[in-house]
């Protein structure tokens, strides 16, 4: 054993000295190359003696990075999260700078903006220097992470009852449809998601159909908070209110989160031992980090920020993700221009500020979201979900299939090795699960192909002036958004409400656009306004939108037939009779009890508006600028995948192994009819040949894991009142921020 120790403390003095002497090294280079940086000895120009100040300062800039450093980004935690990136470079020249000041022997020069430069420079090589000796030295590796984690469940508190039970990592790659999947596999484009499903698997591959609203909002609050019961679209106005709800809007995801706890009586599939990163929705975890619905939150109960500590505690992390922001920057202006030159088709305007809005999601949102999963697997918690966004936003405006997206799909290929790799070290046994919300469809824009928007139509079809230049509908991709009001919430800004989020009561009609989906609402009229009205202010409406070529189908009520559903060539189904055909053909199977299920929200727009769909090439022609689009019916967006290890349960239990705990009632018991009480027909979880239909039941199958983990889990319809007052109380104040703007 003393050996044991003695071999162990002579390779950690090895490091030391490797990192120490590549350290002085890269300062004397680049006291070679820089004009404004120079490192002196004290007596003269010896060589010998300025290597030996560059020794002295490297040490002693080493050492102040290892000690000062935590201490400052901890006190900087008050400083917003956008402040505090920003500040670590100015941070880590001024630590240069004091490390030459105080160094014994020589001396070393440097103005402030040389400083920060050299600084960020030897952070990043002693980083990757110490970081490629360890990788190297597995039980060093080892060591050094269980220390970590074993530092950090002191400072919660755990007592590791929980050790010996597997955790869990639900990793969703937003956007990342079924076929896109089994296309990169099969390409060599995600070698180890290939090796899970290689020769001898470690996990099986499921599809699963999203709802009618193929979107993140949808998806991710049916599967973190079991219900995404009147969630009709990506936005929708609500006549009660007057307000306009958008998905990835941080005040309106509180309330929609509030809702779903209100309807199911339960925190959340995260409630006990959980973390949520970079998610719309809370999922119900105590520790969050970049989750929009506690977003505007304020003073000490605001964790979402929390994250940014892990993750800027080490300097090199900003210097490493800052290079490799620009880096994307220049990647997608490069893109951009070749597929302009090339005189691609489809093709959308990528200039402006998208190739930020993209770094944002590709790198900055990526490596704080992989950090963070990171420190939770080290801490041994027993569920984590986390959201990596990068392709979904790259898809919007590359194409879904296109070589940009597949260069994002490689490079969160080598984030999902490395969250393996560590699981290896962490101090439980964890299943990753990977998963996508929703997939993309492709196809060139409604406006492209026809010369004027959704918008547009409509007010055509309703007699009013259309502009001579057709306004450009905003695009609604995720990422979009949410880098927006992530840069809002760092800075403490409060949320405004503009012309797009409230609707004056007005005979014009309001038009929202959700990828292939658009909704109309008229809102002078406050209950859901019929068919025959419809038909009497403005005859030819409903005729102009449905016989376009543009439109698959229309969603209106009837007085007279109940809801119905219209399609080109005159064709009239009512909701009650419809099937997978006539103006739902080729839409994918279950389109019809989507549809049903959706015309049974309260907050259903007056009039459902689908898009067509070419079965031959797979497009769609998305309402907003995007060539990838996702939201409604048709194509690829409506089949996500679910990645699940061998050692749990198949999704869908064959019919012999289901014994009544997905037929509609959750083992866990509570909830009116089932998760969420939502009590359509046609949900009770099985779908068309047992294939997994709905987001609801993707969160009964991942409630089922959690409890053959034999981790802890609290019942459906035991949601402490606590939490029940704490996201009411929240809620409210999302809802008077919207009303009050």
């Amino acid at each position: 054993m003393l050996q044991g120790r003695w071999r162990t403390s002579g390779r950690a003095l090895l490091r030391v000295i490797v990192v120490w002497a590549v350290s002085s090294l890269t300062m004397l280079v680049l006291a070679g190359i820089l004009p404004d940086f120079r490192l002196q000895s004290g007596d003269g120009e010896s060589i010998t003696k300025v290597a030996l100040t560059a020794a002295w300062g490297a040490g002693a800039f080493g050492l102040l990075s290892a000690l000062v450093w935590p201490l400052l980004v901890r006190a900087l935690l008050l400083v917003p999260a956008l402040v505090l990136g920003l500040l670590v470079f100015f941070l880590n020249g001024s630590l240069l700078l004091f490390a030459l000041w105080i160094i014994p022997v020589g001396q070393g020069a440097a103005n402030a903006e040389t400083a920060v430069m050299v600084a960020a420079v030897m952070s990043a090589v002693a980083s990757a220097t110490s970081t490629g000796l360890a990788v190297g030295d597995d039980d060093a590796y080892r060591r050094r992470l269980s220390r970590l984690a074993d530092r950090r469940r002191r400072r919660s508190g755990e007592d590791g009852r929980h050790a010996g039970q597997p955790g869990t990592v639900f990793l969703q790659l937003d956007g990342v449809g079924h076929r896109v999947l089994e296309d990169a596999v099969a390409g060599g484009v995600m070698p180890h998601v290939a090796a899970w499903l290689g020769e001898n698997p470690t996990h099986r591959l499921t599809p699963w159909r999203t709802d009618w609203s193929s979107q993140t909002g949808a998806s991710q609050l049916g599967i973190l908070h079991g219900t995404n019961h009147d969630v009709p679209a990506f936005r929708w106005y609500e006549k009660d209110s007057g307000r306009i709800m958008v998905s990835n809007r941080p005040a309106s995801a509180a309330v929609l989160q509030r809702r779903a706890i209100e309807r199911t009586g339960d925190g959340g599939l995260l409630t006990l031992d959980g973390a949520s990163r970079g998610n719309l929705f809370s999922g119900g975890a105590d520790q969050l980090a970049l989750v929009l619905s506690i977003a505007a939150r304020r003073g000490r109960a605001n964790r979402s920020r929390a994250g940014y500590f892990a993750y800027f505690s080490d300097p090199a992390n900003a210097v490493r993700t800052v290079v490799s922001f620009v880096a994307d920057v220049g990647r997608e202006i490069g893109q951009s221009t070749r597929a302009r030159l090339r005189g691609d088709r489809p093709r959308v305007g990528r200039g402006g500020l998208y190739p930020l809005i993209r770094a944002f999601a590709t790198v900055v949102e990526r490596d704080v979201v992989v950090a963070a999963v990171l420190g939770d697997m080290l801490a041994g918690r027993t569920a984590v979900y986390a959201d990596l966004v990068a392709y979904d936003e790259v898809a919007h405006h590359s194409g879904p299939h296109s070589k940009d997206a597949l260069q994002v799909l490689r490079r969160l290929d080598r984030s999902v090795g490395l969250i393996a790799r560590a699981a290896e070290h962490a101090p439980r046994t964890y299943r990753i699960v990977l998963l996508s919300d929703h997939g993309q469809s492709p196809g060139a824009t409604f406006e492209r192909v026809y010369g004027l928007t959704i918008r547009d139509l409509v007010r055509a079809g309703c007699g009013l002036p259309v502009p001579r230049r057709a306004q450009r509908t905003k695009s609604g991709a995720e990422a979009r958004d949410a880098a927006r009001h992530a840069v809002r919430s760092a800075l403490h800004r409060p949320e405004r409400v503009g012309r797009e989020e409230t609707a004056e009561p007005g005979s014009d009609p309001v038009v929202l656009a959700s990828g292939n989906l658009a909704l109309i609402s008229f809102p002078d009229v406050p209950e859901r306004m019929s068919r025959e009205q419809i038909d009497r202010r403005h005859p030819a409406l409903l005729r102009t939108l449905a016989s376009h070529p543009g439109i698959g189908f229309l969603l209106v009520r009837s007085e007279e037939h109940g809801s119905v559903v219209l399609g080109p060539g005159g064709a009239e189904v009512p909701v009650g009779e419809l099937d997978d055909t006539g103006p739902l053909a080729h839409m994918g199977p279950g389109a019809a009890d989507a549809v049903r299920r959706t015309d049974s929200f309260p907050h259903v727009a007056d009039i459902m508006v689908n898009s067509m769909y070419d079965p031959a090439t797979g497009q769609v022609h998305a309402f907003e600028e995007q060539i990838g689009s996702h939201g409604g019916l048709g194509g690829e967006q409506s089949r996500a995948f679910l990645l699940s290890p061998l050692v749990l349960s198949a999704p869908v239990p064959a019919p012999s192994e289901d014994h009544g705990g997905e037929d509609g009632r959750d083992e866990d018991g509570g909830g009116e009819d089932g998760q969420g009480g939502d009590g359509e027909g046609g949900r009770d979880g099985g779908g068309d040949g047992g294939e997994l239909v709905g987001a609801e039941r993707v969160h009964r199958v991942f409630r089922r894991w959690l409890r053959e983990g034999g981790g802890p889990q609290v019942p459906l319809g035991t949601l402490s009142g606590g939490i029940a007052n704490a996201w009411s109380t929240e809620a409210q104040t999302a809802e008077g921020e919207l009303d009050s703007a």
